[in-house]
């Protein structure tokens, strides 16, 4: 007879063949669970049987190496063989009973097993007994004890084959009889101690063991009695089946539908009939799509149970997608009888997941690829190593200019440029890279096989296509891009150094002026060291007090008299000298300390022309300081603390503060001019010098930058572009000084042409506070001493 495999260990094995029905009458319910209950007892012991039979060979081993010197060697030799023998024999059983139970399990072969089982352990317990019996009585101490120690061990083995009680009896009780006889022939008092100990030992293993094989025997029972339960409940569901949402599906062992309901069929516009005895792999196959239908035919194959196995149908109505839940059916002595499961249609939700993958990794305003998409992509390249199979190049892509768009012509007009700018580069790298909008005004591209006079073109063609004007509505608008370049696997040995890299690259890009494309070298990452290291320097260095303020004389062209003094930043760096003012600006601006720097210089120059009667000194303050709400209450608490006159401070900035012409700056510079702060356009005519700036706000005074004073004797173009600010300036009521005066040459032009003040090398460079009193003086005494 069988038994139904479903309720065995070694169930996931190749399956049985198909039990006649004459024999699957043959159990009473009751019998059936009775007898897979002492075949899942049989398994449990075979499981344990070949550990306990390699402990057995080491330790009989082990037992004759120590008596072999103080024993009979004949016994031992003989104990050794026969232990082997019994070994032996328990493995061969062992394995053979594995085997055959992977191809069926019958009532025959468990009842065989038992007896076998119990023979052995038997014939083990026997031949385990002489030990005790021969090797106790004449042993030395020492000897004695590891005869005693071994022969506890041994009935202590009784647990390992707990499962059946029978076998463990037959095994334990021949030892404890043994160990009685040896104990018999020793010396008094140390026979009649140990055997006490012994009959408490061997009782405590009597009882624990029973208690055991109980426990595991009832275990084993409800195990079989409730998977039985939970396959009737599941032959209940068909009944229900009407009243569901979805489906349940039957095969036959040979893949054939054979319950077909009416929904599973609507599902690809056929009848129900029609598909009654149709394969089910078959439906799958003829999709088109077999790589869709691989895990299910691989787990029908094998006969596994499948779970949420999704797949894709063809049907009148076009494309479908089901969902299968599957498993194997046996009738309870082992035979195949096919596949059941429930299936229900996804379509809809599978396109609904669809589409929300394709927006998770996907920007909704252009269509290009996401960053979340973009980091899957970038760490495709490296395949999850150090060394990229295909060199790529990662292209880094900044807009420029494209904030004053936004803010001048609104978010939606913005909108539609970022969408026509990812239309061209979609355009442009077509066939041959891959575009990912990062955020804002950000992009990436991927360019995989490019070397760098490949990618360099690229960017040269990137910034070509970008530059030209788009037409949104009935505007024409312009911006620019820059572009930094790092290659992998030469520029970075992971995605993250890689992205950096390029980065940085951009940066030097927007440093250089925009509109151009950089390409990492090491120098670029020396030079963001260095960057983060002076940042963390000059924090120190502010509160220590090595930053500090050097003051420049501006000087009047007509009196020839110094009138004020324009505060410049200087550091000189212990172990290094003077760092420049311009990489100090770059490296706060960028961190956002250019505030806390603004902050202080107002503060130390206030403190300072309080010295200086009748001279204003001039702050330059950066823009994003100049952008804050609080701007102007922090000017006028300062003022207030430190007692200066809003009249004695002058404020400059650049035109980039006005650029963007937020309203909040403006509004800041109003109240500041309010207060009596004079406010200065420093650097004019070197940046965007939009004279509506001018009419915008009404400077007190513009700065001609350096460079239009060098070379003003042989540039006559410099000459005249100076007359025609000083014209300009005097038309709106506001004061010109001009930086960078270094000759009595260029002194003189300027007088003749009429500007107001100079400053320069001509009078002095910028001196510590401690210096500008005499300094004033010096100057101020220099005309009257020529004369």
């Amino acid at each position: 007879m069988r038994i139904a495999r479903y309720s065995l260990p070694w169930r996931r094995m190749k399956a049985p063949a198909p039990v006649p029905q004459r024999d699957r009458a043959a159990f009473s319910t009751e019998e059936r669970d009775r007898f897979e209950t002492q075949a899942e007892l049989l398994n449990e012991t075979l499981q344990m049987a070949n550990y306990s039979a390699v402990t057995h060979l080491a330790v009989v081993f082990a037992l004759a190496y120590m008596f072999w010197d103080s024993a009979s060697r004949l016994y031992l030799v003989g104990l050794m063989a026969t232990i082997s023998l019994i070994i032996a024999a328990t493995l061969g059983t062992t394995w053979y009973y594995r085997n055959t139970f992977r191809s069926e399990v019958t009532e025959t072969a468990v009842q065989r097993g038992s007896w076998i089982s119990k023979a052995l352990a038997l014939a083990l317990g026997l031949t385990w007994a002489t030990m005790p019996a021969i090797l106790i009585p004449p042993a030395d101490g020492g000897h004695r004890m590891v005869a005693v120690a071994v022969t506890a061990g041994l009935i202590s083995d009784a647990y390992v084959v707990g499962p059946f009680f029978s076998v463990a009896f037959l095994l334990a009780a021949p030892i404890v009889v043994g160990g009685f006889i040896g104990l018999a022939g020793c010396d008094a008092p140390f026979g009649a101690y140990v055997s006490v100990l012994l009959v408490i030992y061997a009782l405590f293993i009597w009882f624990s063991v029973r208690r055991m094989s109980l426990l595991s025997y009832q275990r084993i029972w409800q195990r079989v009695v409730m998977q039985h339960q939970g396959e009737t409940i599941g032959l209940l569901l068909n009944d229900f089946e009407e009243g569901a949402s979805d489906w349940l599906w039957e095969t036959d062992p040979d893949g054939r539908l054979r319950q077909v309901p009416a929904r599973m069929a609507a599902t690809l516009s056929r009848d129900p009939a029609s598909l009654q005895g149709e394969s089910l792999l078959a439906i799958l196959a003829d999709t088109g799509q077999p790589d869709h239908a691989t895990a299910l035919r691989t787990a029908m194959a094998m006969r596994e149970p499948f779970h949420e196995q999704a797949v894709r149908v063809s049907g009148a109505h076009g494309t479908r997608w089901w969902n299968l839940n599957g498993k194997p059916a046996f009738d309870r002595y082992g035979g195949f009888l096919g596949y059941r499961g429930v299936g229900s249609d996804i379509t809809v939700s599978r396109e609904a997941q669809a589409r929300i993958a394709f927006l998770a990794g996907h920007d909704t305003l252009t269509g290009l690829p996401n960053r979340d998409a973009f980091q899957d992509a970038i760490q495709a390249v490296y395949h999850g190593g150090e060394h990229p199979e295909t060199p790529t190049a990662l292209l880094c892509l900044d807009l420029d200019g494209f904030k004053a768009v936004n803010d001048s012509r609104g978010h939606a007009a913005g909108d539609l440029l970022l969408a026509r700018v990812a239309g061209r580069l979609v355009r442009l790298t077509e066939g041959r890279a891959r575009n990912f909008r990062l955020g804002g005004d950000e992009f990436a591209i991927l360019y995989p096989g490019a070397g760098p006079e490949a990618a360099e073109h690229l960017a040269r063609q990137v910034i070509a296509e970008i530059r030209r004007p788009y037409q949104i509505g009935v505007s024409l608008l312009e911006v620019g891009v820059s572009i930094g370049i790092a290659h992998a696997p030469r520029d970075a040995q992971d995605p993250a150094a890689l992205l950096g890299r390029a980065d940085l690259a951009l940066y030097s890009a927007k440093a250089a002026g925009k509109g151009c494309w950089c390409s990492f070298d090491v120098s670029l990452e020396d030079r963001g060291f260095r960057q983060r290291q002076l940042d963390a320097d000059m924090r120190l260095a502010l509160r220590s007090g090595e930053i500090a303020l050097h003051y420049q004389p501006l000087v009047d062209l007509r009196s020839e008299r110094v009138v004020g003094l324009e505060a410049l930043l200087r550091w000189n760096k212990p172990g290094e000298g003077w760092i420049s003012p311009t990489e100090i600006i770059t490296i706060a601006e960028s961190t956002g300390f250019i505030i806390e720097i603004g902050r202080w210089a107002l503060r130390r120059a206030c403190l300072d022309a309080r010295s200086w009667p009748g001279l204003r000194v001039a702050v330059n303050i950066s823009s994003i300081h100049v952008r804050r709400l609080d701007f102007h209450d922090e000017v006028a608490a300062i003022l207030a603390e430190t007692g200066l006159a809003p009249e004695g401070l002058e404020i400059e900035i650049t035109e980039s503060v006005l650029l963007d012409r937020e309203s909040e700056v403006l509004t800041n510079l109003k109240r500041l001019r309010a207060l009596g702060v004079r406010i200065a356009l420093d650097d004019f005519g070197t940046g965007y010098s939009s004279l509506s700036y001018l009419t915008d706000f009404p400077f007190d005074k513009v700065k001609v930058d350096r460079s239009f004073v060098r070379d003003l004797q042989v540039r006559p173009e410099k000459i005249a572009v100076i007359e025609a600010i000083v014209t300009m300036a005097r038309a709106l009521a506001m004061d010109v000084t001009v930086e960078g005066v270094e000759t009595r040459q260029q002194e003189a032009v300027l007088r003749h042409k009429q500007c107001g003040t100079a400053q320069g090398f001509l009078y002095s460079p910028a001196r510590p506070a401690a210096e500008i009193r005499d300094l004033v003086r010096r100057l101020d005494t220099r005309k009257a001493s020529v004369a």
